[in-house]
């Protein structure tokens, strides 16, 4: 890999974020430039080939959101397709969305010019140049900035289009004349079927800024929610504003001005509210419609900025682009990849016209949606267990098969020139992998996993990598980690101990609460230290496993104040002898592998923060030493008094005791003893004890003892 100036880029992103990046990156010229253009296509039926292409984008998503939750990494489809199918793909993957993306947001650029014209005579193109300026600088500031101002835009919009679509579907209901409405749905399918699916290939585009944030998802935080949860929310808010939308231009407009005329509408929405009843003055209401247009092409526009740079970002990183890609500036954004955006995109603005932006954007997306849901299959079959995606795909993998078809056929119906123009992308996008690429990179895509029997094409890196993913992402709400902390048997390792007996303790321990022979632990334990399996670093080791039969995980953590010694295999097959301080011993469901990694990461984070040794080798009790490991704001220490709120569970089971759901005592420290807490254990009073929980689930508790 490139080595980049070492920072990070930082999670700043929430639900609202996804959310107002993808619907922004869809509505502009979709909704305000595209109508009346595709209306010349398929006629009246325009608004259905709309919902059509909503329909036909939903594999595309979902199998987005499952790569994206599995691997939320700068360059989004470039980073999947890399990984999935190997370097060349990837090179074609990112390299032609990335060319797609810049082709996208120079339309909507362009779009600004035309409803700025509305106001005020200016020249469209060298408007939308200096707007690119505009969006680049906003950009380089930062990716928070770069999401405020997209929020903002984005609630502009919704609200004034929400009041475009009442008020029109007014008009059409109420304050037309039925036989003009009818008359502006003659000859429904003007061009044939033929011409009504060539409408939603050229559509289509519309739809492609919704899988726009995947390329930001290392941004995102909290991907596993709110990557799938924000794109469903924002198709199905647009889907419903692109066909009502829609409807009411076609019903309002006369087809003459739409479509029919000798130049199709450019500002449509605008045209449209010159047919609504006025209740104030017209040029205010075109105002406020402008205003929205505006919106939606700058949100589109710096939403573009934003997705298409971490694609030069992301390739570079993976030496497949120069290595001054991949460094971040002063404000923590990959600067240069959005220079040369901003670039490329005025290159565009200049040379192209309109039409053939929309048309070959929509051609190369579409392929590209091919690819994505042959990710998603290759990804699956590899059986890579750290391939763990927070969402999966329903209907899998015919979801996906559909998915493919459809593109291919949408692409075919959308002529020769899309076809070649996609052709073309592919080849240049090949000779830069060949003359640039190939040489730099040794990694294969987990399509090598997948034809395993191939032996030479598996990339074991790739777990490596997959796994470096997983310890970034952090835990999932539902995983049992801390209350595997909280009962795990706790294991003081004196100086004259060795490994191997450790190991005989530790089986022990966990033979009696998983109900399995003592010696097929130990001898498992042995075999992964022996064989490399046994991850040490930090002065801790992690010896793991996965069995058939049990319920749930456990854990046996270990102190070593003193050192113990430990011998594993390194990376050149050579035993050596390590010296470690904590060793933390997993079982875990052999039908839940993923989560299994999960707590390994999250250990491994923990162990990687700064002094944790330190303060693991001076822990007064066990107690402290668990209380290193949880969550902060997952747990708090009770006293249990005669004069405090905590009385109430003097001389009481735990059993009988009523904690709120998600509350669990973890441990007791009872004078100078541990003990491990069980349904009929009875507290006394003098006991300390330790209740973990989620933060909702721990304030209900303080309410319960009157804190």
């Amino acid at each position: 890999m490139s080595q980049s100036n070492g920072k990070k880029l930082k999670k700043e992103l929430g639900l609202f974020d996804v959310y107002a990046i993808s619907t922004g990156a869809m509505f502009s010229s979709g909704f305000f430039l595209l109508p009346g253009l595709a209306a010349a296509k398929t006629g009246p039926s325009v608004f259905l080939a709309y919902l059509v292409a909503g329909f036909l984008i939903v594999p595309a998503m979902l199998s987005k959101a499952e790569l994206s939750t599995a691997l939320p990494k700068a360059g989004g489809t470039y980073f999947f397709l890399d990984r999935a199918l190997g370097p060349m793909f990837g090179t074609i993957g990112g390299l032609g969305t990335y060319l797609a993306l810049a082709l996208k947001t120079a339309f909507a650029l362009i779009g600004i010019g035309a409803y700025l014209a509305i106001f005020v005579e200016l020249p469209i193109k060298p408007v939308a140049c200096a707007l690119t300026v505009a969006f680049v600088a906003i950009n380089i500031m930062g990716a928070k900035e770069t999401a405020g101002l997209q929020r903002v835009l984005v609630t502009t919009l919704m609200v004034i289009l929400a009041y475009f679509i009442g008020q029109g579907l007014f008009e059409v209901g109420v304050q037309q004349d039925k036989n003009v409405t009818e008359a502006h749905f003659d000859n429904f399918f003007s061009h044939g079927i033929e011409g009504f699916v060539t409408t939603i290939g050229f559509v289509f585009v519309s739809y492609a800024g919704l899988t726009k944030v995947a390329s930001v998802a290392e941004e995102v935080k909290n991907p596993d929610r709110n990557i799938p949860l924000g794109m469903i929310l924002s198709l199905v808010s647009t889907t419903l504003v692109y066909v009502l939308g829609i409807f009411v231009i076609v019903a309002l407009m006369d087809p003459v001005d739409l479509y029919t005329g000798k130049e199709p509408d450019y500002t449509p929405v605008a045209s449209t509210v010159e047919h609504f009843t006025p209740w104030v003055s017209v040029k205010i209401l075109v105002g406020l419609v402008s205003i929205s247009a505006l919106a939606a092409f700058a949100s589109t526009g710096n939403a573009g900025v934003m997705a298409a740079s971490r694609y030069p970002l992301a390739m570079a990183r993976d030496r497949l682009l120069p290595d001054k890609f991949a460094n971040l500036g002063k404000f923590d954004t990959p600067t240069s990849a959005i220079l040369f955006t901003g670039i490329l995109m005025i290159f565009f603005i200049v040379l192209l016209d309109a039409e053939g932006i929309a048309k070959l954007a929509s051609a190369f997306q579409l392929f590209i949606f091919i690819l994505e849901n042959m990710a998603v299959i290759v990804m699956r079959e590899s059986k890579i267990k750290s391939y763990d995606p927070g969402y999966k795909s329903p209907l899998y993998p015919w979801m996906q098969i559909a998915g493919m078809v459809l593109c291919l056929i949408l692409i075919i119906s959308m002529g020769w020139l899309a076809v070649l123009f996609t052709i073309g992308v592919v080849l240049i996008c090949l000779i830069w992998f060949f003359k640039y690429g190939k040489d730099r990179v040794v990694r294969r895509g987990a399509i090598g996993h997948w034809f395993e029997r191939l032996g030479e094409n598996r990339y074991d890196g790739l777990e490596r990598e997959f796994r470096g993913i997983l310890r970034e992402k952090g835990l999932r709400h539902e995983d049992p980690f801390n209350e595997v902390v909280g009962r795990a048997h706790f294991i003081e390792i004196s100086e004259n101990d060795n490994f191997e007996n450790l190991i005989d303790l530790a089986s022990g321990a966990l033979a009696g609460r998983l109900a399995v022979d003592k010696s097929v632990l130990r001898d498992k334990f042995i075999e992964s230290t022996l064989n490399g399996a046994t991850p040490v670093a930090q002065g801790a080791a992690l010896p793991h496993m996965h069995l058939i039969g049990i319920d749930q995980p456990e854990m046996v953590i270990c102190r070593a104040k003193d050192g113990i010694q430990i011998n594993i295999i390194d990376v050149m097959g050579e035993e050596q002898s390590q010296e470690v301080n904590a060793v933390f011993m997993l079982v875990s469901p052999e039908e839940n592998p993923g989560q299994h990694l999960r707590m390994l990461a999250e250990l491994a984070n923990k162990i990687d923060q700064d002094d944790f040794i330190e303060s693991w080798r001076m822990a007064p009790n066990p107690a402290h030493i668990k209380q290193l490991l949880f969550n902060d704001g997952h747990y708090i220490r009770v006293n249990v008094k005669k004069e405090e709120g905590t009385n109430i569970f003097i001389d009481k089971q735990i059993k009988d005791l009523r904690l709120p759901e998600g509350c669990l005592i973890a441990m007791i420290q009872r004078d100078f003893n541990v003990v491990i807490p069980k349904g009929n254990t009875v507290l006394q009073e003098g006991d300390r004890f330790m209740v973990i929980g989620e933060p909702l689930a721990l304030a209900a508790f303080k309410k319960m003892i009157g804190e």
